[in-house]
């Protein structure tokens, strides 16, 4: 028996800091980690322990263990921050150049998103901290906008759960011992020219990556590089190669089309370009232009997209397929084929299209079958759209030609096989997001050196040898390609938190490069490809880093036709029938963002629940199966999940959407919801056939927002036809019957400035990035699901979602509420200690260290856009996240009312600024958070005492009107009513008629 005392192994960490934790904080103990981690220590811990024993090896004596500890803590105690020597703080003799406390910057940069598209984007950094992003408003891939995904990012550099040590075999180790294993593997490669290793990552558009990789695969020919993405877009490539031959993709315009067809496409808020399309299909449609655009969508489950249409029809995804072929034959493309489920509708479609020659577009959906993407080129190039609404370029994509799914199953293959000496994974999570039959863990552990550069320690990370955290967007240099193919840089806005390193720096060491700065890479890289047209290229190189991208990078318009052979090539229909399908999560997306809180909080755009997914069924299925919403639903063998009705769902269609159910993520995304990766299968990635449905008896609670401040019945939503608003452009305001309103109060006049908002219904898609843009701004905290089910969730804004006409085919509304900022608000007048006042520019204020929370003031506000603080929701422990917040902002505690302030800290630096210069605040010149990224335009915001001003245009539309206004309230926040541009071959004649009131939730 050894003689050794028993002591804790190295494995055992989490017991040791149980023991000795006392009154020492979180700082103290990392930094003794990273004293652990000193070659020295580090070194004597390789030679005089066993990983996984139990206990001490022999030899090791007491002295010697006090001797290795006492210098351990020694080391610690220089980086601890338990007993800092006392430093004065001092103002700078000379500041750093441009850091004024209290001003923002702005750099711009891009954030890479699904399917390797960058995001341009400018970042809001205060005092060298990032905390805000902003849509680049130069470049027509953004216009300014983002997505609410790109807006979250934020959250997710500063996240405390991501990556922060490299570690081997679950232990912590050092970047240092990282580069001699990287260096040992080199070794190895050279003699095999890279046999047995693998690279495998997500679908990268990045130049000098893609140079970078050249040069590697050029070194060690006998190496693979596998692109693999669950939501990629393996059928949009399969569908123009095709169609062309080639796997180009299209550059949609939907500003010059009439007559718009989407196939199972949510063109509007996914996929490449939705920003974009949102920006261009809103200004189509804006003031009931008479050159209006018609929209007409089929599909499956009810999407934001098909919510703007003005015709929309249900169908499962077969269906959409057999509609796909059967409007092709009736335009002229293909053999005939019967589409009885939807002949009325076709029919109208095609008589559309084939009277806006031209100015026709048929968009196909993303997660589509190849055949519907050919189709869809196919229609495209016999209504004359190629050149005018649609053209196509070159894929973005560094490698495009494969398929991505076939990739990944060789790889396994040859995992299984014992083929694969090393793998290196780098983003993604495949052990989590591949299909199930691939078995992919398995494969994995027959791999003898597993390498993962990830931002989280994962699913992935879990079964391999060694984990290197993932430099963040913003903590990198880098370039990628933005939807419409330009060239988008990355600047890092802070230095990587935890170390991170980027894919290309590892690249670099395997090729023997090691050490060159990526900013260094991507310049000479560029140098090289533009040096000779561009005489001063420094110069021209500074320019771009400082707009963010490369101007006229976009790749011309290519020349494409369309086979002769598609016809005979197209593969067989698919048959109709019961299905499962699978769709990425319109906020977690295929799991990527499962532990960002804003998004996991923020309510889906239809179904309104948050913190899970659900299965989603049409109202008759549910009736079939005896389901109701919560129901807990089993499908298959693998998945059991809560039933969810959606109206306007296809019959028969079952969606489920992927990126749930996660273990190894943080502490936001760990188990939530259910995995629907388990149900899915390689050979059909979208679409599940034959699944077997059972109810199991049990039920779910759901987090749903939608009837926690419900207005129903109030006259809130007014719309008409196109055809009607000509004959009466003031149908919005028509019904409204004068009544004088009495107050005690005189009516005050602002003679300076009066801040307003109006919110066009006719642009706005309900995307909820306005949600998330001000969640970021003003520093919202999350309050979790049990908050959320109690109606305590914190958003200032509401994006309300209205269901109107039967259950099978509702039309869908959104409606965005925030404060109103009334002029007669009645949150005020019962405020017992006056925390809510009236400002002299017509803004409803909120003094929080004066509020005690009596909450009369929200029993009172006929709008119910005012929140409680009930608990401290705000994490004020967790450093990383301080960093996070916007210093102009007050941070909340409980127990005080919140609400909208119309950005107050944006009017007030722009009166600054004003000031200083001795003139008014320009139009334009202060707009507020939501009004920013809304992809569409749909906000505007000024000062309504500018008669050229954009607001005070808007104000006097005919379309104009406020809610709830016979109420006396007189707010400042109105809305355009909706006008839609039905097929009077469709539309009823109950729809061609002004329509206003009320619509259901």
């Amino acid at each position: 028996m050894s003689s050794q005392p028993n002591l804790p192994t190295p494995l055992d960490l989490e017991a040791i800091r149980a023991r000795l934790a006392g009154s020492k904080g979180p700082q103290f103990w990392r930094s003794l980690e990273e004293a652990a981690g000193a070659p020295e220590f580090q070194a004597y811990l390789d030679n005089e322990f066993t990983p996984g024993a139990s206990e001490w090896t022999e030899g090791v004596s007491r002295r010697r263990l006090i001797e290795l500890m006492g210098a351990s803590l020694g080391l610690a105690g220089l980086t601890s921050c338990t007993k800092q020597p006392p430093e004065k703080i001092v103002p700078y003799v000379t500041a750093p150049e441009d850091i004024i406390p209290g001003k923002s910057q702005f750099f711009a940069s891009s954030i890479p998103g699904p399917g390797g598209i960058s995001s341009p984007v400018l970042v809001e950094s205060n005092m060298a901290r990032p905390t805000k992003i902003e849509g680049n408003p130069d470049h027509p891939g953004s216009m300014g906008s983002t997505s609410l995904q790109t807006q979250a990012a934020i959250l997710g550099l500063w996240d405390p759960d991501r990556t922060q040590a490299v570690m081997r075999e679950g232990r912590n180790s050092s970047w240092q011992r990282a580069q001699e294993a990287l260096r040992m593997l080199r070794e190895q490669m050279l003699s095999t020219k890279g046999a047995g290793f693998r690279l495998l990552t997500e679908t990268v558009t990045s130049p000098t990556m893609g140079a970078a990789m050249k040069d590697f695969l050029a070194a060690f020919p006998e190496a693979k590089w596998i692109q693999y993405e669950p939501a990629g877009r393996d059928n949009a490539r399969a569908g123009a190669r095709l169609a062309f031959g080639e796997a180009v993709m299209p550059v949609y315009h939907l500003d010059q089309a009439a007559v718009v067809v989407s196939l199972d496409a949510d063109f509007l808020t996914n996929g490449p370009g939705a920003v974009r399309h949102a920006r261009a299909f809103a200004d189509r449609r804006r003031d009931g232009s008479p050159n209006m655009s018609r929209l007409y969508v089929v599909e499956p489950s009810p999407s934001l997209t098909g919510a703007s249409a003005d015709h929309r029809l249900a169908l499962s995804a077969a269906d959409v397929e057999s509609f796909a072929r059967a409007l092709a034959a009736g335009l002229g493309v293909g053999t005939p084929s019967a589409n009885t489920k939807a002949s009325e509708f076709l029919q109208a479609v095609i008589k559309d299209l084939n009277a806006n020659p031209g100015a026709g577009l048929v968009i196909p959906g993303e997660f589509t079958s190849p055949a519907v993407h050919a189709l869809a080129h196919a229609i495209n190039a016999k209504l004359g759209a190629i050149g005018k609404t649609v053209h196509y370029v070159d894929a973005v994509e560094v490698n495009p030609g494969g398929d991505q799914t076939a990739a990944l199953k060789e790889l396994v293959s040859e995992m299984q096989a014992g083929k694969v000496e090393a793998l290196l994974i780098a983003g993604g999570n495949p052990n989590y997001n591949t299909p199930a039959d691939l078995k992919f863990e398995e494969a994995l552990r027959k791999v003898k050196l597993r390498i993962r550069l990830a931002d989280f320690d994962d699913e992935t990370a879990a079964v391999c040898h060694w984990v290197i955290p993932q430099a963040h967007a913003l903590e990198s240099w880098g370039d990628g390609r933005a939807c419409d193919g330009s060239v988008t840089l990355s600047q890092p806005l802070i230095a990587p938190l935890y170390e991170g390193k980027q894919l290309i720096e590892m690249i670099g060491m395997l090729l023997d490069k090691g050490g060159r700065d990526v900013r260094d890479l991507v310049k000479e890289y560029w140098r090289g490809q533009l040096a000779a047209a561009t005489p001063n290229f420094d110069d021209f190189w500074q320019k771009c880093i400082h707009d963010g991208f490369i101007a006229g990078s976009a790749p011309a318009a290519k020349a494409v036709a369309i086979r002769k052979e598609l016809a005979a090539e197209l593969p067989a229909a698919k048959a109709g029938g019961a299905e499962v399908l699978f769709r990425p999560c319109p906020h977690i997306w295929d799991g990527r963002f499962s532990n960002n809180a804003w998004l996991q909080e923020l309510p889906r755009p239809l179904t309104k629940y948050t913190w899970d997914n659900a299965v989603l069924m049409s109202p008759a299925t549910a009736q079939k199966h005896g389901a109701v919403n919560g129901a807990m639903v089993k499908l298959g063998g693998a998945v059991t999940g809560p039933a969810w009705i959606v109206p306007g769902q296809a019959d028969d269609s079952l969606v489920v959407h992927l990126g749930y159910g996660r273990t190894r993520v943080g502490k936001i995304g760990n188990e939530v919801g259910f995995n629907a990766y388990k149900l899915r299968n390689s050979s059909s990635p979208w679409a599940a056939g034959g699944v077997s449905v059972s109810l199991t008896g049990d039920s779910q609670v759901m987090a749903v927002t939608q009837e926690h401040h419900s207005m129903e019945g109030r006259n809130l939503i007014r719309f008409a036809t196109l055809e009607d608003f000509k004959k009466e452009p003031g149908f919005a305001t028509a019904e409204e019957k004068p009544h004088k309103i009495f107050s005690l109060y005189p009516a005050y006049a602002y003679k300076g400035y009066s801040w307003g908002m109006a919110i066009d219904l006719n642009a706005c898609t309900g995307c909820n990035a306005c949600t998330i843009a001000c969640q970021a701004e003003n520093n919202i905290a999350v309050v979790g699901k049990d908050q959320v089910n109690r109606g305590r969730e914190m958003h200032w804004i509401r994006v309300d979602r209205y269901f109107e006409g039967n259950l099978d085919a509702p039309a869908i509304h959104h409606q965005p509420v925030t404060c109103m900022h009334c002029d007669n608000a009645p949150c005020e007048t019962v405020c017992p200690v006056a925390a809510t006042t009236h400002s002299e520019e017509g803004l409803n204020q909120m003094t929080y260290n004066r509020c005690v929370g009596t909450r009369y003031c929200s029993n009172n506000c006929p709008y119910k856009v005012r929140r409680f603080n009930f608990y401290l929701y705000s994490d004020w422990d967790t450093q990383s996240l301080q960093g996070l917040r916007n210093p102009n902002v007050t941070v909340r505690s409980r127990g005080v009312m919140e609400k909208c302030s119309y950005c107050v800290q944006r009017i007030n630096a722009a009166r600054i600024e004003a000031e200083k210069e001795n003139r008014r605040i320009k139009d334009g010149e202060v707009i507020t958070a939501c009004q920013a990224v809304c992809p569409s335009g749909a906000i505007v915001f000024g000062d309504m005492n500018d008669p050229a001003s954009k607001i005070a245009k808007a104000k006097k539309s005919e379309r104009n009107y406020g809610l709830l206004t016979d109420l006396g309230t007189n707010p400042r926040t109105t809305y355009l009513a909706k006008v839609t541009n039905p097929n009077r071959d469709l539309a009823p004649k109950s729809e061609m008629k002004p329509a206003h009131g009320e619509a259901k939730g």
